[in-house]
């Protein structure tokens, strides 16, 4: 797993490649609640290089969502891939995201 970040206008992007799961749902997290405590209150996740999610890294995504809604602030997924878009379709996650096709459309939602 590889995460970057970067800033765009008033949003913190945050780029995730490779796999979630188990073995790394504890260093996404870390990296992510950093990001959150920083003070970011716009975030995008960029799912366009997820190509497995574990329950693990399920669980991280709506703690990320209920941190971000506590403090008023937006998170948004882009680019899932059909896999992992299917896993979230499923475990009915479609509906309590903001999921966009690309960053650029989630950067005007």
């Amino acid at each position: 797993m590889n995460v970057q970040i970067s800033s765009l206008a008033d949003y913190t992007i945050i780029s995730v490649d490779g796999r979630i799961d188990t073995m790394n749902a504890g260093e996404f997290e870390a990296k992510i609640v950093t990001v959150i405590e920083s003070g970011a209150t716009k975030i995008i996740l960029d799912c366009s290089g997820l190509n497995y999610i574990s329950s693990s890294g399920l669980r991280i995504f709506l703690l990320v969502l209920k941190k971000m809604k506590a403090n008023n602030g937006q998170f948004s997924l882009c680019s899932l891939q059909p896999g992992i878009r299917e896993i979230f379709d499923i475990a009915g996650f479609s509906s309590i995201f903001s999921i966009y096709g690309d960053q650029e459309t989630a950067l005007k939602g």
